[in-house]
This record gives C-alpha cells, sequence and structure tokens, in this order.
C-alpha cells in the first residue's frame, strides 16, 4: 500500500510541476520591444507633421545619429507660432511637430502590458506620448484613428527611462480630451507617436517657441504588476 501512495504521489508531483512549468511558459514576456531606433532602417517606420502643413512655419526632423554611444534616433526642430500670409488655412493655433510611425501590419496586441516605456534624452520640454487604436470612440468606420494620448516631461541632458502606465493614456480628438470614460483597447495598437507643442503641458518644464531636441533609444511596453 506505501508503494503504491509513493508511486501516486510521484505521479502527482510531476502533474504539478508539468502544469508550473507549462503556466510560466504561456504568460507573455515582461517586456516587449516596439521600437528600436539603433539602425538606420527604423527611418521607414515614420512620418513627420506639423503645423506647416496648415500654414504654420515650425519645422522638424528624425534622423538616426552615433554620437559616441551608439545610435541613436534625434528628434529636433523649431517650433514657431508664426503663420505663413498667404495660407489658405484659417488655424486657431501653430507651434507644434511631430513623428508618427506608419501602422503596424495589422494589429500590435499590449493587453499583457499596463506601462509604456520611453528611454529618452532630452532638453526639458514636456512630449506627447499617443497612442493610435482601431476608430470605434468618435466615429466608428471612418478613416480617423482614436487618440489616447499622455504628457512626458524629459529632463535636460541625461538619459531617462520614462514610464507611463496604460491608464493614464487619456482619449482626445484632434488634441482635445474627450470628456467621457473610456477604456482603451490595449490588443488592438495600429501606432504611436511622439509630438511636442509650443504650449507645454506640465508646470515647470521648458515652453514657448524655438528650438527643441530629444534622442531616442527604444520605445517598449512593460508588465510591471
Amino acid at each position: 500500500m506505501s508503494r503504491f501512495r509513493a508511486l501516486w504521489q510521484a505521479s502527482l508531483n510531476a502533474t504539478k510541476k508539468a502544469l508550473t512549468w507549462n503556466l510560466e511558459d504561456l504568460m507573455p514576456p515582461s517586456e516587449k520591444l516596439i521600437f528600436n531606433f539603433n539602425s538606420k532602417e527604423e527611418l521607414k517606420n515614420w512620418h513627420l507633421y506639423s503645423d506647416s502643413e496648415y500654414g504654420g512655419l515650425s519645422s522638424a526632423s528624425l534622423e538616426i545619429t552615433d554620437a559616441g554611444n551608439g545610435l541613436k534616433g534625434v528628434f529636433s526642430g523649431n517650433l514657431s507660432l508664426e503663420v505663413s500670409q498667404d495660407s489658405k488655412w484659417n488655424i486657431s493655433r501653430s507651434g507644434f511637430c511631430g513623428m508618427r510611425s506608419k501602422k503596424f501590419d495589422g494589429f500590435i496586441d499590449l493587453d499583457a502590458y499596463d506601462t509604456i516605456a520611453l528611454k529618452l534624452k532630452g532638453d526639458g520640454r514636456c512630449y506627447i506620448s499617443t497612442i493610435y487604436t482601431e476608430n470605434w470612440v468618435n466615429s466608428p468606420g471612418q478613416m480617423e484613428d482614436n487618440s489616447w494620448q499622455a504628457f512626458v516631461s524629459v529632463p535636460k541632458d541625461n538619459w531617462y527611462i520614462a514610464k507611463i502606465p496604460l491608464a493614464r493614456y487619456l482619449p482626445t480628438w484632434r488634441g482635445n480630451v474627450i470628456d467621457a470614460k473610456l477604456e482603451m483597447n490595449q490588443s488592438r495598437i495600429l501606432g504611436m507617436s511622439l509630438s511636442v507643442n509650443a504650449g507645454g503641458g506640465i508646470p515647470g518644464t521648458r515652453s514657448g517657441p524655438g528650438d527643441f531636441n530629444v534622442e531616442i533609444d527604444w520605445i517598449k511596453a512593460l508588465r510591471t504588476q
């Protein structure tokens, strides 16, 4: 009888170990690399935008350079509050630039993660991190994607890993927060962007027109809980 119990206990322990191993194997990694700016090929995944599309005079560039510590992305330019006199657009504000990723091939599923992390070296300005999801909030079926935004304060001259809980991203419509309780569909991420405007965003950060410059190493999704 004791031999039977010993065999049964050994079999049970092996089964528990196998189940535990299988569950751990099914868990996604604690972090997911979304963008890595260590190659000039990364430039193909992004495009720039600014108020210049609507008559403003701001400008921006995105480059991959090596300042002695490996290749990194450099998003830089100049923010201007001026508007071209011959502009056909009646814009109410200027002084903004951004870099937006091209749409992913399908969707990126971030349902297993709770935080977006960006490794940045900045200029003391406040930047805006945007996540684009399939359009179901504003105008389902329309071409414009839903956008969710959060401020990123980037300290000057030092590398810094900014960690933004996904719960902190607010739904926006053309730069304005939507006053409604909505939840991001993290399993259907279409793209991301990083932008800056002369108005700033976080008290104490640098604001106003003039030059901006931020270096970018990578963007990841993290599971912190």
